[in-house]
């Protein structure tokens, strides 16, 4: 049976960035992964050109029920030292809104860049190999695979979460970490798409493809970005963001104007041009289609400004700019760029990884409970994750 310094199970952004980091200090690593290849998930990011990081990445980009937990992995490799990565391989790299950089050919350059650093680490793969079981022992653990069994002394689990199931997404993790008595914050989709309950739907049939800056907010984070109507409820940057921190029974409340007075603009039009309709001002400020929707809504679509009263008006602007949503939850894990939740951090040794309980065991990226905002901060922390375990084993 061959025996490793490292097992990493996962070949994704963290588990061969971890793997790569142990590898170029000299140990002998191992990458165990189920799928035929590597960094699958690098490979769709971006719309195929990978936001691998964000010039603004901070703790404050970062959900978790312990919010100081990713400090220390943070700082000990940041934004610039992975972009210094990019830059040493030659990969050209443009910034798009709010600090987020892409690769300006594609996302296979980071994958590629990934396995340069491994090779350089010597680093060993096994794809298209499944874990049938994880055993520890006196010398470290044991790891039984569809091509035999391996052992190491240490073990970093670096599977992710349960988003996108469709390529290969599993709750290996949260399972292998259950095994050890490791406790779990209740893994739910996040940066995904909400779902409108049937009355709303058909209220708002007809506005699937109409977009609009807004500020979204819920549980008590807001984002100013993108919002989009679909034919199942709301999604866009804006809406992705606010799904992380929304809860089942909870509103998310929508300013679709935030540049402007809605009741304002709507009582100046009704000074100057007394016989436009309330939907034809409104329209000045948002979608057409949104705008007699709204209006529709608000009884007031048919007759002209004059002859519509006053608190007729407010309450129509008080929709558009303080819009209490009530979703009937989100497209799942299947549409989810992100798991919330995973393994709890205060199991975890902040600088390291390691689980406190169970020495040499370590859970890095996706798997654990520190969850990124949208544009790149996603991928630091499997960088950043990924190279504090790296140093440790």
């Amino acid at each position: 049976m061959s025996h490793y310094d490292l097992i990493v199970i996962g070949a994704g952004a963290a588990g061969m960035m971890c793997a790569a980091t142990a590898g170029q200090r000299g140990r002998r690593v191992l990458v165990i992964e189920h799928a035929a290849t590597v960094g699958e998930k690098i490979r769709i990011s971006g719309g195929g050109r990978c936001n691998f990081t964000n010039l603004h990445c901070g703790p404050a980009n970062f959900l978790s029920e312990n919010p100081r937990f990713c400090r220390s992995a943070l700082a000990g490799y940041g934004v610039r030292d992975f972009l210094a990565l990019v830059e040493a391989h030659g990969i050209a790299w443009h910034e798009k809104t709010l600090g987020q950089l892409f690769c300006d050919d594609s996302a296979v350059q980071i994958i590629d860049l990934l396995r340069a650093e491994c090779a350089r680490g010597a680093v060993e793969f096994a794809l298209s190999t499944s874990v049938q079981g994880v055993a520890r022992g006196a010398t470290g653990f044991r790891v039984d695979t569809s091509s035999g069994p391996r052992e190491a002394t240490r073990l970093v689990i670096a599977t992710g979460g349960k988003s996108i199931p469709k390529i290969g997404a599993t709750g290996f993790a949260y399972d292998l970490a259950q095994q050890f008595g490791l406790p779990l914050v209740t893994p739910r989709p996040g940066l995904v798409p909400l779902v409108f309950p049937p009355e709303l739907k058909a209220a708002l049939e007809g506005l699937a493809g109409v977009a609009i800056e807004a500020v979204v907010s819920a549980g008590g984070a807001r984002f100013r970005e993108a919002l989009l109507f679909t034919h199942r409820g709301l999604s866009g940057p804006s809406i992705l963001q606010a799904s992380s921190y929304w809860t089942p029974g909870n509103a998310v409340v929508i300013d679709l104007a935030p540049d402007h007075d809605v009741l304002a603009h709507l009582e100046s039009a009704r000074r100057d041009h007394p016989r436009q309709q309330v939907a034809t001002a409104l329209a000045e400020i948002l979608p057409r289609r949104l705008a007699q929707r709204l209006a529709e809504q608000a009884d007031c679509a048919s007759g002209n400004l004059a002859e519509v009263a006053g608190k007729t008006l407010r309450a129509l602007a008080e929709r558009v700019q303080r819009w209490a949503v009530m979703p009937d939850g989100t497209e799942g894990f299947r549409k989810a760029e992100v798991t919330v939740g995973g393994v709890d951090t205060r199991a975890l040794e902040s600088r390291t990884l390691e689980a406190r309980e169970v020495p040499g065991l370590h859970f890095i990226g996706e798997a654990v409970d520190v969850t990124g905002h949208l544009g790149g901060h996603n991928f630091q922390w499997a960088w950043s994750s990924g190279v504090a375990a790296g140093r440790a084993v």
